[in-house]
């Protein structure tokens, strides 16, 4: 598959912390000349059938995708799985083990805000949310934002929601290896999403990075909506080191909060060897089976 293709391998809908449904992404991702677009919820795959049904429609090509929180060196990392088998049951089920907990752990935000001063705030957050097993710090920044308590996510996430400010709650989430595991075994790739997020020391990127293609890790995200000129240097060197396959993916959740729209990010540096082509053997027609890939045109 051609290694320019208009690629956006990293966006959500209103089944975890996107404000749009996966039909209308579908349409999104066609007008903004997406040619190939993933669905990659947080911790969820109840999306996929309607986004690859919507895709199809729309005639833009589909992975199957889910983006997996995981616990690492004190931090939450995620990883996105892509072209993942929507039916296979140890990936339902871990990811069901992954989402339990956020409900308790969203009451526990609000009573943390509620004791500066901020009262109402998980009843408010729950009026953003579509799924409430998914109930996230996004869902509380648009309520913070929207009731006038903040200037916009930045603010809100600057103030209240990061670790040492009063509505930030930990959460032990899954671990690397069987994050991965699950991924591979429902026929996917594991891609470390967004690394320039995460606060690791030197060292303890290295050993995430290590530990991950170690399980079987074989993406990384170079373009993302987070990451400016320096981070994508610097993981087109951390790509090629480890032999990894590169994703590019906007990390779109909203016209009004996201960074980057569907398909707005630059090509791929020419040096690295773009996750399609990996990825495009293992996955099948949804004619054929499970919705997990709709073959694009040829370029050209």
């Amino acid at each position: 598959m051609h290694p320019l293709l208009n690629a956006d391998l990293h966006s959500h809908s209103t089944l975890s912390d996107g404000t749009l449904e996966p039909e209308v992404l579908a349409r999104r991702a066609r007008d903004q000349g997406v040619e190939l677009w993933a669905l990659t919820d947080h911790d969820e795959l109840s999306g996929l059938q309607r986004a690859a049904d919507a895709a199809q429609a729309a005639g833009v090509a589909f992975l199957a995708g889910v983006e997996v929180s995981v616990s690492f060196a004190g931090e939450t990392v995620h990883i996105v799985g892509l072209g993942v088998d929507i039916h296979d049951t140890a990936l339902a089920q871990g990811l069901a083990r992954t989402r339990t907990g956020r409900l308790q752990r969203a009451r526990d935000m609000a009573a943390g805000l509620a004791q500066v001063g901020i009262q109402g705030a998980f009843e408010g957050a729950l009026a953003y949310v579509t799924n409430p097993d998914l109930v996230s710090r996004s869902h509380f920044a648009r309520w913070l934002v929207d009731t006038g308590v903040c200037r916009d996510h930045g603010d809100v996430f600057r103030r209240y929601l990061t670790q040492g400010k009063p509505g930030y709650v930990p959460h032990r989430w899954a671990g690397l290896g069987e994050t991965v595991q699950w991924i591979r075994g429902a026929g996917g790739i594991a891609v470390i999403a967004h690394p320039g997020r995460y606060k690791f020391t030197p060292t303890e990127e290295y050993a995430l990075f290590s530990e991950f293609t170690a399980h079987g890790g074989e993406g990384v995200e170079v373009l993302t909506g987070s990451h400016g000129a320096a981070d994508v240097e610097k993981y087109t060197a951390m790509a090629l080191e480890f032999s990894l396959a590169a994703s590019r993916g906007s990390d779109f959740h909203s016209p009004e909060e996201s960074r980057i729209d569907l398909g707005g990010l630059p090509d791929l540096p020419a040096t690295l060897e773009p996750v399609w082509q990996r990825i495009w053997d293992r996955v099948r027609h949804p004619a054929a089976g499970p919705a997990q890939a709709i073959r694009p045109p040829a370029p050209g």
